[in-house]
């Protein structure tokens, strides 16, 4: 019987640990350093990872938008879904900027973790230079990479916040233009989008292998002392996430639920929680979905009209346990180089979070692809994410569920502005 894939990332980061602490950087099989195998096995599956970005944001942007229909889908209960979800992801995100500022992860005994974390002394002043020059004054760019004078140049350099904006333009105007010719269009990005989803799971099948690679090359560079330093980072860096997690969904959506619906948090709480479980062991918002729409038509009591549109929807572009996520792993890194971010590359974050939360949702490792994309927007290495996957399936799970949750709120909160009645009545 085939181990889940959790348990094989699992079993690859104990070997990895092993084989880099007995290997370190001098081991050698057939005059090979291992030290550089685990280096190319683990750039290789990088590689990978950043080979699918383009193609999977714009299509999964373009089938999520074009998705919601014509002019009555996107009208008024459209226009407040997505307010909704944007502003739930917003607060999602800054929770998570909150605490990963507060705790400092990338931080060990006031020094920044890089050496800890395999990253070099070189490495460091390179990405240190490329985000110095970094003021308020650069503000206006980052609204100028927004609408790019050339998208394919733009996809070609990765400047990805363009490419989102472009895309959620392109499947907005597929829903304006001729019927036949906006199905076509449809059907082409939805087929892109299939495609892209089954390279995805392929690459994936491969993480245990990548993870191998990352962690037992970082481990074989770092000495025995620094191990327990390792460890306290990575644990500093879940708590992080785990707390913000824990504000977003036991405080800041339960207030919105009563002061926006009306309606009592801990009703809602128990309404959901088969589906907050389900969410929680499968860590896929997407086949968590009829779950949750029978959890929310059958315990929320919110209409099928409602429902069937806030939550499919929620389940594409919602994701606010994933845009947290992103938030924290990219601060995390950062922190780690000994980066001090300016206020415009916190927002520069804060935006791109915001807008990838929309644009890989429900599709697999739509976090390491978000974090990939961050990290390039602001100018950091992508390698950095590598020491995040030994922690990722376990917040994957939790923030899966925070995402869950989100759209179910939503479903209710747009239901009692749209007049509905008995709600989370008995």
């Amino acid at each position: 019987m085939q181990l889940k894939l959790h348990w094989q990332i699992l079993i690859a980061l104990v070997l990895a640990v092993v084989a880099g602490r007995l290997s370190g950087t001098d081991g050698s099989v057939l005059g090979v350093t291992l030290y550089a195998v685990y280096g190319f096995i683990g750039a290789l599956f990088m590689n990978a990872l950043k080979m699918i970005i383009v193609p999977l944001i714009m299509a999964s942007i373009i089938t999520g938008v074009s998705g919601m229909g014509g002019a009555e889908g996107l009208g008024r209960l459209g226009g407040k879904t997505l307010l909704f979800y944007m502003t739930t992801s917003l607060f999602a995100i800054l929770t998570g900027l909150m605490f990963v500022n507060l705790l400092a992860p990338g931080i060990i005994d006031g020094e920044p973790a890089r050496e800890v974390l395999g990253l070099s002394q070189q490495a460091a002043n390179e990405v240190a230079a490329k985000v110095a020059d970094r003021s308020i004054t650069d503000l206006s760019d980052v609204f100028l990479s927004m609408i790019p004078p050339n998208v394919i140049q733009a996809a070609a350099d990765g400047q990805m916040l363009g490419l989102i904006v472009f895309s959620l333009l392109f499947g907005f105007f597929i829903t304006r233009i001729d019927p036949d010719r906006g199905a076509l269009l449809g059907g082409f990005w939805q087929g892109v989008a299939d495609v892209m989803m089954g390279i995805t799971d392929l690459i994936m099948k491969f993480a245990p292998l990548g993870v191998f690679g990352l962690v037992a090359k970082t481990v074989a560079g770092v000495g025995a002392e620094q191990i327990n330093d390792l460890a306290v980072s990575l644990g500093t860096f879940t708590l992080s996430v785990l707390l913000a997690l824990a504000v977003h969904t036991l405080v800041t959506l339960p207030l919105m639920l009563r002061f926006l619906g009306g309606v009592s948090p801990l009703a809602h709480f128990g309404a959901m929680m088969p589906a907050l479980l389900t969410a929680f062991s499968t860590a896929s918002s997407s086949a968590t979905l009829p779950m949750t729409m029978e959890c929310v038509q059958d315990n929320a009591r919110v209409s099928k009209r409602t429902s069937s549109f806030v939550l499919p929807l929620g389940a594409t572009v919602n994701m606010d346990g994933t845009a947290l996520y992103e938030c924290v792993a990219a601060m995390f890194i950062a922190q780690a180089y000994g980066l001090e971010l300016s206020f415009v590359t916190q927002f520069t974050v804060v935006l791109v979070a915001l807008l990838t939360s929309i644009g890989v949702a429900g599709i697999p490792a739509a976090s390491l692809v978000a974090i990939t994309i961050i990290l390039a927007t602001v100018g950091l290495p992508a390698e950095g994410i590598g020491l995040i996957l030994a922690v990722d399936r376990i917040l994957d799970m939790f923030r899966t569920s925070v995402n869950v949750f989100s759209d179910s709120c939503g479903a209710v909160i747009i239901a009692r502005t749209e007049g509905e009645k008995g709600i989370l009545e008995r």
